[in-house]
């Protein structure tokens, strides 16, 4: 089996080197970025999304956003033009749910099976091969697929029908960014009244209020440390695509939109680049105190 991979950002990359490690043989390319360290690990180059489709068994996809798919796998040379009878394509990234569904709708109409199935959990799981992951689409493509996703995450879960996948993972990124802000109320208001936060974080965290959010979080704020794991503009890019899926469906979002214009805050204050941690940063500028060891 050889499995084709297309965008090797800072996700990717690792996905794919976790995918050789494993044995499978490797089609990789992507637009914007060199994949020379993959091909010295035993993957073959591809020169387009159309080449890596046709080279192979299971195309997977892990790109920006929702245009990028859109044109990686419909575009001109893309995966679309060049994909075998029997293939599967599975799209990794966090789109919104209907583009997902746009991109499954134009394929099954080739007879081309696909599943949307997003991530969560950032570089750090993405290198160890521990993220959750989050799969729409049905049983049949699941269970193919499943031996593969299995390699690049602690977690998979077939959630429903296409789409369902995205959906699951615009949830979880509404919980995320909610719970980061959270905790930086929390700890601006602890940080302001004098207490140390380091010990605040040992004592609540194995409590209710404890969270695989806080615990992956505070030791970065508290050492200063916004290396991005996962990059406020993107967390932005899944907020926006929560709202305009709310709207669609008339459910209201209120908290998430709040959240929504802090990241934007922090965007147009440089930070769009920063780990989504850095939501800390505008409640410290705010208060005019920072949480640090």
């Amino acid at each position: 089996m050889t499995i084709g991979f297309i965008g090797l950002g800072i996700m990717g990359r690792p996905m794919a080197k976790n995918l050789i490690k494993a044995n499978y043989k490797l089609v990789v390319f992507d637009k914007f970025a060199k994949f020379d360290d993959l091909v010295s690990l035993g993957a073959e180059g591809g020169t387009s999304n159309k080449d890596v489709a046709a080279k192979s068994d299971i195309i997977i996809t892990m790109l920006p956003n929702s245009p990028n798919v859109k044109e990686a796998i419909l575009g001109k040379d893309g995966v679309l033009e060049g994909v075998k009878n029997g293939a599967l394509v599975v799209d990794m990234s966090s789109i919104a749910p209907a583009a997902s569904q746009e991109v499954g709708a134009a394929l099954k109409a080739k007879g081309i099976a696909f599943l949307d199935a997003p991530v969560s959990g950032g570089e750090p799981k993405a290198i160890d091969g521990t993220l959750a992951i989050m799969v729409g689409g049905d049983q049949a493509s699941f269970d193919k697929a499943k031996p593969i996703l299995d390699k690049l995450g602690s977690s998979v879960t077939l959630t429903g029908d296409i789409g369902s996948g995205n959906v699951t993972k615009l949830a979880n990124q509404i919980i995320v960014a909610l719970n980061i802000a959270a905790v930086s109320e929390a700890f601006v208001l602890s940080t302001k009244a004098g207490v140390d936060p380091q010990k605040v974080f040992e004592a609540i965290k194995g409590g209710l209020a404890g969270s695989t959010v806080m615990n992956a979080k505070i030791p970065m704020i508290l050492d200063g440390n916004f290396k991005p794991g996962f990059r406020i503009e993107l967390h932005i890019k899944d907020l926006q695509n929560a709202l305009d899926t709310a709207h669609d469906l008339n459910v209201p979002i209120p908290l998430t939109a709040g959240v929504m214009e802090t990241l934007q805050f922090l965007k147009n204050d440089g930070h769009a680049a920063s780990d989504h941690s850095a939501i800390m940063r505008y409640y410290e500028q705010m208060a005019k105190i920072e949480v640090r060891k």
